[in-house]
């Protein structure tokens, strides 16, 4: 009977620990094929401490003083040199009007400072993002040609990668499955680190950057296919050929002069809206841009579970 108990023991115990290795097994296996498809391309330069620039000033005649403006003439005739209202009274409109100049000059300083010389303007920070199905994969081939050969050290250069991303997303509408487009505008200071937290949240979802052209610092490859599987009757099958994974997103981040308003993404057509008033913004407008895709490398992609994980702010489109 101690025998049996025993053996009944032994049986439990085996069974707990197969039951465990399994699930151990099950947990880092799933670990390591989401770690395999976070391969990611990244696109972009810029900064917002752009120099601030100024009209000139009013130009002076020679001898004496421009037209405009509060010259000492002016205000001879408030003393009584040469006629005018004199006494008291011409110091009081004196001082209301040095008064006036002061605070409009504090407040012009005030708004070029808030908005890094851009005035009125302002910046805005956008960002429209796109969850495209795992078919098309010549996306990946467009962004991997335009990293390679962007001038991102130059506005011009800039611009152009941003007309670009945005004419490869709408060339493949085909494949959109999600999308996202929001923006803010704001100061400068505050512009700058929205944009920054944009950026460096979805740069932190890959595992690798695989492919990146910031700033003229070029570093990577298009990537290769990934290898070959075996299928279980032993014939070789390249993952090109298997059926997709799932999805292919793009992020695009921007900073602008000016207000930029975009859509909230409900459908096709929102998304389609958000893409071309992001790709019409001009080199004279951008600040700052970043493109950031995921996956790089060909033939990986983001599972379904991967997509409700990281990505819950994309409207099914």
């Amino acid at each position: 009977m101690k025998n049996e108990k025993q053996h009944s023991r032994i049986k439990s115990i085996l069974k707990s620990l197969v039951a465990f290795g399994i699930v151990f097994t099950l947990i880092f296996s799933q670990a390591d094929f989401a770690l395999a498809a976070r391969s990611g391309g990244r696109i972009g330069g810029g900064s917002f401490r752009t120099p601030r620039t100024y009209a000139p000033g009013p130009s002076r005649a020679p001898g004496g003083y421009g037209g405009g403006g509060f010259g000492f003439p002016f205000l001879i005739p408030f003393f009584g040199f040469g006629g005018g209202f004199g006494g008291l009274f011409s110091i009081f409109i004196f001082i209301a009007i040095a008064n006036f100049l002061v605070r409009s000059f504090q407040s012009a300083t005030s708004g070029d400072e808030q908005t890094g010389g851009y005035g009125r303007q302002g910046v805005s920070v956008a960002r429209v993002q796109v969850g495209l199905l795992a078919e098309g994969r010549s996306l990946q081939d467009d962004l991997d040609r335009i990293a390679e050969a962007a001038d991102t050290g130059s506005a011009e250069g800039r611009a152009q990668v941003l007309q670009e991303a945005t004419l490869a997303l709408l060339r493949h509408p085909e494949y959109w499955a999600y999308g996202a487009a929001e923006t803010t505008q704001t100061g400068m200071e505050s512009a700058e680190a929205q944009f920054n937290q944009w950026a460096i949240a979805e740069r932190s979802k890959f595992t690798e950057e695989t492919l990146s052209n910031y700033n003229n610092q070029l570093s990577g490859t298009s990537a290769p296919a990934i290898k070959s599987a075996e299928t279980g009757n032993g014939e070789i099958v390249s993952q090109e050929d298997q059926a997709p994974g799932e999805y292919i997103v793009v992020t695009l981040v921007v900073g602008t002069v000016g207000k930029l308003e975009l859509p909230k993404v409900n459908s096709t057509q929102d998304l389609r809206q958000a893409v071309s008033r992001l790709g019409s913004v001009g080199g004279e407008q951008l600040l700052a841009i970043e493109v950031l895709w995921t996956p790089q490398a060909k033939g990986d992609t983001i599972s379904t579970d991967d997509m409700l994980a990281n990505y819950p702010n994309l409207a099914l489109v």
